[in-house]
């Protein structure tokens, strides 16, 4: 089964606050789901239609393992302390073989 890669970037972000308190709360929900953080930040560069925005990429065993993460309970949590403080796009895409 190919390894799969969750995929998030914020399209805004309105509360400071609440994006604190998601990030401490989705980084060990997210590792205890057995992700690995392989890069977040916002890019150095961006091309073509590429927007500077603040980008997370997990990489996890597979597509349901990262599918199962995001609907964990703690990760779930770590969205409702988000609540709508961030505009966000959250991707998750197979390996190539």
């Amino acid at each position: 089964m190919p390894k799969a890669y969750w995929i998030s970037t914020f399209r805004s972000i309105s509360d400071e606050e609440k994006l604190a308190a998601y990030i401490e709360l989705a980084g060990p929900a997210l590792r205890a789901a057995g992700g690995t953080f392989l890069a977040r930040g916002v890019p150095s560069r961006a091309f073509e239609s590429g927007l500077l925005e603040r980008t997370t990429l997990i990489e996890f065993d597979s597509v349901d393992a990262a599918v199962a993460a995001y609907h964990s309970p703690a990760y779930q949590e770590a969205l409702r302390a988000l609540a709508e403080g961030a505009e966000r796009d959250v991707r998750i895409i197979e390996a190539a073989p």
